[in-house]
């Protein structure tokens, strides 16, 4: 990358346990770029909220703790837990909170820490609101039931106990918030490459992306 070429950036997203975060990491690692789980972010906001004991759904309390996360919050295990993960759809509905962490994420996308020289970010609105002319957008996706089937064997894996009917439920109400919010809902980005990942496993979606993502950082390279 010259000094002038802006980063080759990478917008990943898709429904809650779709694989897209497995992938985004994967993919990172794999091109040497650099990495942000922009749900994070929401779910930062919303630990800080239910640890002040506040509801999840006042903007004004949520807008403020959006404007205290700090990457170091973003490795804290708490941000996995169901509640926090409940809490962060609620908070992600909130336009100012959104709007709060918008120029974190493109700060990211922009300059991603050396030696990257590309970034990758999944989240729900990368391809569509948060970096719009990304070089590569996918949209990872999986059945309503895959979806819960996959994040029951996370949740028992983290000797937690979890019942598939309740899991698929959450699923499904979480899906309705992340695409009926009024702000930046979940949407496929017109020319984002859709991968259905119902029927095929990490690696088999790891091959297909990379694959894409190759091609196109050639494509790059020759036009510079």
């Amino acid at each position: 990358m010259t000094a002038t070429a802006r980063p080759f950036v990478i917008a990943i997203d898709g429904p809650a346990a779709s694989g897209k975060g497995t992938l985004a990491r994967r993919l990172a690692e794999h091109f040497g770029f650099a990495h942000l789980d922009t749900g994070a972010l929401y779910r930062a906001t919303a630990l800080i909220v239910l640890d002040q004991a506040a509801d999840p759904a006042d903007p004004a309390v949520a807008a403020k703790a959006a404007g205290l996360v700090h990457p170091r919050l973003l490795s804290d295990p708490r941000l996995r837990g169901e509640a926090v993960s409940a809490a962060a759809s609620v908070v992600a509905a909130i336009p100012v909170v959104r709007q709060t962490l918008l120029d974190l994420q493109r700060n990211f996308a922009a300059h991603p820490a050396k030696p990257a020289k590309g970034a990758i970010l999944d989240g729900r609105d990368i391809g569509s609101v948060v970096c719009p002319a990304a070089e590569v957008k996918l949209f990872v996706t999986a059945s309503a039931e895959e979806r819960a089937r996959r994040r029951v064997e996370e949740l028992r894996q983290q000797g937690t106990a979890a019942i598939f009917e309740d899991v698929l439920q959450d699923l499904k109400e979480r899906d309705a918030r992340d695409s009926g919010r009024r702000v930046a809902p979940l949407m496929e980005a017109p020319d984002a490459i859709v991968v259905d990942t119902t029927a095929l496993d990490a690696d088999a979606v790891f091959e297909r992306a990379s694959n894409l993502i190759a091609r196109s950082i050639k494509e790059k390279e020759w036009q510079q």
